[in-house]
């Protein structure tokens, strides 16, 4: 049976993925206005915002994963 928990962690951490790579490419003038982060008319790049999805992400893989086990001690 499928435990709710690592399919939320994992299509959460897939989201936060994408919009890592949102934030590492689009310039702050071209990121959607419900973005935090969006200057309009700005040429900068959100490293960090892009960082911290980052990691949000890979701590969501991880908590899928390990939620994922079998359950057997």
């Amino acid at each position: 049976m499928m435990r709710p928990v690592p399919l939320i962690a994992g299509l959460l951490g897939v989201v936060f993925l994408v919009l890592a790579g949102v934030y590492f490419i689009e310039p702050a003038g071209s990121l959607p206005s419900f973005l935090p982060g969006f200057e309009a008319g700005s040429d900068r790049v959100h490293m960090t915002h892009g960082i911290g999805s980052l990691v949000v992400a890979i701590v969501l893989f991880a908590v899928a994963w390990f939620q994922s086990g079998s359950g057997e001690a």
